[in-house]
C-alpha cells in the first residue's frame, strides 16, 4: 500500500484565520489536489517562551518549558514535509515565529529526534508591503541548519495584503502558492518512490 504523504503548515500569525492563514490555506487545497494530506498549525495568542539555553532538552527529551512547542515537535514527527508560514513584523518574523520555532528546531536536534533531517521544508511570508524576503531569508536558516531539502514555488514565497481579501487579490502571490504547494508535492513523491 503506498505511503499517503503529509504536510505539516506553520501559521505564525496571532491572527488564526487571517492573512497568512489564507496563504495557507492556498497551499493546502493545491496540496490536496495533489493528494498530499495536510495540517495547519496555528501558534496562538499566548506568549511564547524564548529558548532558555538551559541545555534540559537534552536529557528531557523535550523542551523544558511545557507549551505548544512541545505539541508541535510530537505532532511533526509524523510528518514529510513543513511550511512555516509568518507575517512580516517590523520587517522580520513575528516575534512567535522565532521564539517558537528556535525551541521546537533546537529542542528536537538535542533531543536525540531525527525528526527534520532530511525532510522537506519551506517557508512562506505575508506582508502588507516590505519585509518579505528578510522574514524568508530568516525562515530558510531553520531548514539549511537542520540539513533540509528547500522547496521554492517560482518566484519569492511571499504574499501581500493588509486582509485576507486583499491577500486573496494577490493574483500573482497566491499563484505562486500554488506553484509552491505542486512543488512540494512531487519533491515529497520523488523522495518517496527513491525509498523503495
Amino acid at each position: 500500500m503506498e505511503k499517503k504523504l503529509k504536510v505539516l503548515l506553520f501559521n505564525g500569525s496571532p491572527n488564526e484565520f487571517g492573512c497568512t492563514y489564507t496563504a495557507l490555506k492556498e497551499i493546502a487545497d493545491t496540496l490536496k489536489e495533489e493528494g498530499v494530506d495536510s495540517t495547519i498549525f496555528h501558534v496562538g495568542k499566548e506568549a511564547v517562551t524564548s529558548c532558555m539555553a538551559c541545555g534540559a532538552c537534552t536529557k528531557l527529551g523535550k523542551c523544558v518549558v511545557n507549551d505548544k512547542v512541545n505539541e508541535f515537535v510530537e505532532l511533526a514527527q509524523d510528518y514529510d514535509g513543513y511550511v512555516i508560514g509568518s507575517p512580516v513584523h517590523y520587517a522580520s518574523s513575528s516575534g512567535a515565529t522565532v521564539a517558537f520555532m528556535d525551541r521546537a528546531f533546537y529542542s528536537a536536534s538535542r533531543s536525540g529526534k531525527k525528526i527534520f533531517p532530511h525532510k522537506v521544508g519551506c517557508a512562506i511570508a505575508r506582508a502588507r508591503r516590505a519585509g518579505t524576503t528578510a522574514t524568508i531569508d530568516q525562515l530558510n536558516k531553520y531548514f539549511t541548519i537542520n540539513q533540509m531539502v528547500m522547496v521554492s514555488g517560482r518566484y519569492w514565497n511571499m504574499v501581500h495584503g493588509k486582509t485576507p481579501d486583499e491577500v486573496r487579490q494577490d493574483i500573482e502571490g497566491m499563484q505562486n502558492m500554488r506553484f509552491l504547494a505542486r512543488n512540494l508535492a512531487w519533491t515529497l513523491k520523488c523522495i518517496e518512490a527513491g525509498k523503495t
